[in-house]
């Protein structure tokens, strides 16, 4: 035996019981990277942090180990009014038009998970500007999980399928995540978030888009702005409830991907308004948070965002594999006028993303993939390599040179080089947190507090299912006691659902009772119903000109009207008329689209009343609170389900709970069902434990 093996023989009973680096050296502090100083840049000489993190990000080939399941668009980007007083940033200047391409992902599951798991969901765009590529690499949510990147590969190995049994997948709901969690305390808030609606978008162009860090804007002069980025949707920020999204991971699993492409191709285009929240260097110590904390958003209602444009998709890629997946996005791609700043989340990603895609796109070439090139010309000496697809001429690839007239050259500032941030640095090199990044429930209590009391009682019922499904009891324990930091009654609730000893007293900071409107999805709903799906169930004898009236309302509102019948083909109408079925109810369900419509007819009330599957869709859309509308005989398929205590009429106009009855089509029944359309109604969720369905 030789002394290595004698070596390697002797250490075995310790295995398991000590963190070391792979080369076997003690890790002191696993928590935090090292920095210059407690809010200093991390230093690239922490080996434990690299070797972490680059042996994380080569995991997995050749799917991406996060965001693998995503759907992409392309698009543009028209900026609004100069903001040449914060940044000198040439694509944020008045009426210029970037193109983009975005692409938006879960993070957690695998390229074929569902659309429509309880996920972060990525929000990804690359815009081409004329000086080069800017990738913003946000999310639906504005803040995260973790202070520091050298934490990340424990999150994502812990909400992953455990290693044992590779299940569940694209979940949170087991024990690894929430054994982590519960010892994660920095973690509340993004938890509040992320048990949410938010977390389950009803459509990727109805969610909002964050930047999550803190980057930095230089102007002209050379002056410093620290700013979040933010994209509000056009049409609104909307989910799903849980019930639903079960439901449709089984009945359509591409739903976010499908509807994505089909608004696209419809000519509905996605549309969001990109903007900054800005504050000036210097100021930000004014502030009750750290800017540099991922953890923490910036209030709206202290720091409003300032709009700069708008963002539009209209046009669906051409190959899914060659620009969706093969597009390679990095926070470190700025141009003039965009800089970092010493968050210790985005300064690890600065070294992990170009890392993982050495390994993901074969080698330090991806750049020259047509979806990652920048439209601008680039010229510098970097050559051959893995897939090289330059064919660089002449004998000089070095720099300074004179055989080539000293070509490429350096690029004066004035003239669009980039110059970093002049920031002074003078610290002592550490492994610890500020201070100021120890407040980990404050925020959290803010998001619940600006709850609504359905939306609260979602949050609820999420962590409640969540944990239902953690075998460890201490980690119910320890789950409650943070929850009860942020929200007793809250706590009480979840403790109670989860079998655990409820606290008897809160631990919340009772006299913190601000809110922020901004943060509830309720309090934001917009005055349209485009883009929304209303699902129109007929058969033979139906009311043929009250379904052509509705369907050419809903149309000249954006909105898309499905005819569904027993079986595909023509149906005929009471008046003799015909229409073609657009999809057949065996291949459809309710939880697909937002609404349902009931012509009367009396041959085809008779008939749809007896039909088991017709009423099971009508009573899923009284459970799941969505608009729902019957003219003339119609009425009678309501009576017929499980719909309870509410006031019909099959002649005079009523709206009861979302429920909009008539005795026929007309313009004041148009407005009472694109009011029950646009919103949900959850006055209904205290009778849904009555509907079978």
């Amino acid at each position: 035996m030789d002394e290595k093996s004698k070596q390697l023989k002797n250490h075995t009973k310790d295995s398991g019981e000590k963190l070391t680096t792979n080369q076997g050296v003690g890790i002191n502090d696993n928590q935090n990277t090292a920095s210059a100083g407690e809010r200093g840049p991390s230093l690239l000489e922490d080996f434990i942090m690299r070797e972490k993190i680059t042996h994380f990000d080569h995991e997995r080939v050749p799917e991406r180990i996060v965001h693998a399941r995503g759907s992409g668009a392309h698009g543009y980007f028209e900026a609004y009014d100069s903001c040449e007083d914060i940044t000198k940033a040439d694509f944020l200047k008045k009426g210029k038009k970037t193109p983009v391409f975005v692409r938006f992902s879960t993070v957690a599951g695998f390229r074929g998970s569902a659309d429509t798991a309880r996920d972060v969901r990525g929000f990804a765009i690359k815009f081409y500007t004329e000086e080069g590529i800017f990738d913003m690499v946000g999310n639906n949510i504005p803040v995260f999980f973790i202070q520091d990147a050298i934490k990340f590969p424990d999150l994502i190995h812990a909400v992953k399928p455990e290693p044992h049994n590779e299940v569940p997948q694209a979940a949170s709901a087991h024990d690894n995540f929430y054994d982590f969690i519960s010892l994660t305390p920095e973690a509340m808030h993004m938890m509040m978030w992320v048990m949410s609606d938010r977390a389950i978008p009803r459509s990727l162009s109805m969610m909002e888009g964050f930047g999550i860090h803190t980057f930095r804007f230089i102007n002209k002069a050379g002056e410093s702005h620290l700013v979040k980025f933010h994209l509000k949707p056009k049409l609104g920020v909307h989910g799903l409830v849980w019930d639903e999204a079960v439901k449709i991971m089984g009945n359509d699993p591409d739903f976010h991907r499908k509807d994505l492409w089909e608004a696209i191709e419809d000519g509905h285009f996605p549309e969001w308004e990109f903007g900054v929240q800005a504050i000036k260097e210097g100021e930000e110590d004014k502030l009750s948070f750290d800017v540099l904390d991922a953890t923490k958003l910036w209030p709206e209602e202290e720091i409003p965002i300032r709009m700069l444009g708008k963002m539009v998709l209209d046009r669906n890629p051409d190959n899914f594999f060659a620009e969706t997946e093969q597009a390679a996005f990095h926070p470190g791609h700025v141009v003039p006028g965009i800089d970092f700043t010493n968050d210790p989340l985005l300064q690890g990603r600065l070294f992990s993303y170009t890392d993982t895609q050495l390994i993901r796109l074969g080698g330090p070439n991806f750049a020259e993939i047509p979806i990652n090139r920048p439209i601008n010309p680039n010229h510098n000496n970097q050559r051959d390599g893995y897939m090289r697809q330059t064919i660089n001429k002449g004998r000089v690839n070095y720099e300074p040179n004179s055989l080539a007239d000293g070509k490429p050259a350096e690029v004066p500032e004035d003239k669009g080089g980039f110059v970093s941030y002049p920031e002074p640095m003078s610290s002592v090199k550490v492994r610890k947190r500020p201070e100021s990044f120890k407040d980990h429930y404050t925020q959290a209590r803010l998001f619940v507090n600006s709850m609504t009391p359905p939306e609260k009682q979602h949050i609820i019922d999420a962590l409640s299912f969540e944990l239902g499904k953690v075998e460890h009891k201490h980690i119910h324990a320890k789950m409650v006691d943070h929850f009860n930091h942020i929200d007793h009654d809250m706590a009480v609730a979840i403790a109670d659902n989860i079998g655990v000893t409820p606290p008897s007293s809160s631990a919340a900071n009772e006299d913190y009772t601000k809110t922020s409107d901004a943060l509830s999805m309720e309090k934001n709903q917009k005055d349209t119903i485009e883009a929304r799906k209303v699902a129109i169930l007929v058969a033979d004898g139906f009311d043929g000109a009250a379904v052509e009236s509705l369907t050419k309302y809903l149309k000249s509102q954006g909105a898309k009207a499905e005819i569904i019948a027993k079986k595909l083909g023509m149906v005929k109408a009471a008046d003799g008329s015909t229409m073609e079925v657009d999809k057949s109810l065996p291949t459809v369900d309710a939880v697909l689209y937002d609404s349902v419509f009931l012509p009367g007819g009396a041959d085809s009330v008779n008939t749809l009343k007896k039909q088991g599957a017709i009423l099971y869709f009508v009573n899923q859309m009284y459970k799941h609170c969505k608009g729902i509308a019957a003219t003339g005989e119609a009425i009678e398929i309501l009576k017929a389900s499980d719909i309870k205590d509410v006031n019909y009429s099959n002649t005079d106009l009523k709206e009861d709970q979302g429920i909009v009855t008539a005795g026929e089509t007309s313009d004041k029944f148009f407005k009472a069902y694109k009011d029950a359309i646009k919103k949900r109604h959850w006055s209904r969720e205290e009778n849904q434990d009555m509907i079978p369905a």
